[in-house]
């Protein structure tokens, strides 16, 4: 028998508009405009020129450039600064954003301009709480990268500088302002899988780039790189320019592939569930290809229990990152419940639904086929009594797919979400709350992966036990 419908649950479902799956056409098209937030269309005319948002970029990697690049579609922006610890980047900063841009290798010198209304911080992961809360106590708003800090215990400070300030910021998981996931998070709550049982989700790559093997440019010295700048607060070392440009290998700068990954993927969960987060971590993996000096794995696979909520039943959580998949690689989300499946799948969600029969059924690989004739004969009186005969139904679609707009991007949608709120002096879709509760859920499993052991995690206080 189906397991009848919590009152937690009918509550959330009269939290978002509810939207039913099988109403329309087997392929839809999703709606490029998110519900979340309503940021200024695209198309709309440019904000006047006493409107425009000054930026200014801390960390002109990869990440950092790509940052800027988008930011700069949103109509009303415009880039005055660039900083960076490697003066080859600050020299192609120039090179692509014009000579007038003020270039700098030291972030405070960005912080001090008046100028400056926002900046968006794509630094090494151990840099990024002490350069956020700067920021925002220097009265910038601030768009950080994701996992929104390097340890468990720094992530309460930023939320606290957040709100002393009252300054905004923005975690850089642009996931979280996809109309993808915003569709899913519509058809969880419509009630279309059923009561949710188990989440599996996973990022496979197969390249060196893939697994963080970044070129490092030939001129990399203590002359072109502030060395000394870069390590801050990490344990002291002589210039190792393979640290420099390929940080995310090492513990003592970046957070592996669970702050790297993991963390996009918890984002969207969170997103689509409304949940605060897990309450038992247990991750395991190891190095099994990638020996080029780096300390952190190749392969982690963690499992998250969540407890129930008002949105959600309680449910399991497996994540998965492989950086050598023979495969080829590929990322996906399913979201497993007691009467269909939600999959998340690049640029698509879908649904296949396939309900439990009201009545159980008999024959086949079933022990009715081993009672005598007698006793078939008696049983099967016995179960029309008690169930009835089978009513004739009609059948639905077996799946119903929706597909984001070609050329759609979720990064404009988070760029675009973190500008009209600096605008209108709203919200974000990812503040610092948010982003800890998915940052710090990723870094307590890279604590249970190295420590070997179960993590206990508070997830309204933000905190491990």
């Amino acid at each position: 028998m189906n397991k009848p419908r919590s009152n937690s649950r009918r509550s959330f479902v009269k939290k978002l508009a509810a939207t039913s799956l099988f109403s329309g056409a087997l392929f839809s098209s999703l709606k490029a405009k998110p519900h979340i937030l309503d940021w200024e269309d695209p198309s709309a005319p440019a904000p006047a020129a006493n409107d425009t948002i000054n930026l200014a970029a801390i960390g002109m990697g990869i990440m950092g450039f790509n940052n800027v690049r988008t930011a700069l579609r949103v109509p009303g922006v415009k880039l005055i600064g660039a900083c960076d610890l490697y003066q080859g980047r600050l020299t192609r900063s120039q090179e692509m954003y014009g000579k007038d841009i003020f270039t700098t290798r030291d972030y405070r010198e960005v912080l001090s301009r008046k100028e400056v209304d926002a900046v968006v911080i794509s630094t090494s992961d151990h840099w990024h709480d002490k350069i956020s809360i700067a920021a925002m106590e220097a009265g910038k708003a601030v768009y950080v990268e994701k996992p929104m800090v390097h340890q468990v215990s720094e992530g309460l400070a930023v939320v606290k500088a957040e709100q002393k300030t009252g300054q905004i910021l923005q975690v850089g998981s642009q996931r979280v302002s996809s109309i993808v996931n915003q569709k899913a998070r519509e058809l969880y709550a419509a009630g279309e899988i059923g009561d949710l049982v188990l989440i599996e989700s996973w990022i496979d790559r197969q390249s060196a780039m893939g697994a963080w093997q970044y070129s490092i440019p030939t001129d990399a010295s203590e002359d072109t790189v502030s060395w000394d700048a870069f390590i801050g607060d990490a344990p002291k070392r002589a210039f190792d320019k393979t640290r420099f440009f390929r940080w995310r290998n090492y513990q003592d700068y970046g957070t592996g592939v669970g702050g790297d990954l993991f963390v996009h993927l918890i984002s969207a969960v969170h997103l689509i569930l409304d949940t605060p987060g897990p309450e038992r971590i247990f991750a395991t993996g190891g190095l099994r290809y990638w020996e080029d000096g780096r300390d952190v794995p190749d392969v982690l696979i963690a499992n998250f229990d969540y407890p129930k909520t008002d949105t959600h039943p309680a449910f399991n959580l497996q994540m998965r990152v492989n950086l050598i998949d023979g495969g080829g690689g590929g990322s996906m989300t399913r979201f497993i419940g007691t009467e269909g499946v939600m999959v998340l799948n690049g640029r698509s969600v879908s649904v296949k639904k396939r309900k439990m029969a009201k009545a159980p059924g008999y024959g086949g690989w079933d022990s009715y086929n081993t009672f005598s004739k007698g006793q078939q004969a008696a049983y099967k009186a016995w179960y029309e009594e008690h169930y009835g005969v089978a009513k004739k139904e009609m059948i639905g679609p077996d799946e119903i797919v929706y597909k984001a707009p070609e050329g759609y991007s979720d990064h404009y949608d988070h760029w675009a979400g973190f500008f009209h709120a600096m605008r209108t002096k709203g919200k974000v879709v990812e503040d610092a709350s948010f982003g800890f509760r998915a940052a710090g859920p990723v870094l307590a499993a890279n604590v249970s992966h190295f420590e070997q052991r179960i993590i206990q995690w508070d997830p309204i206080v933000m905190k491990m036990k």
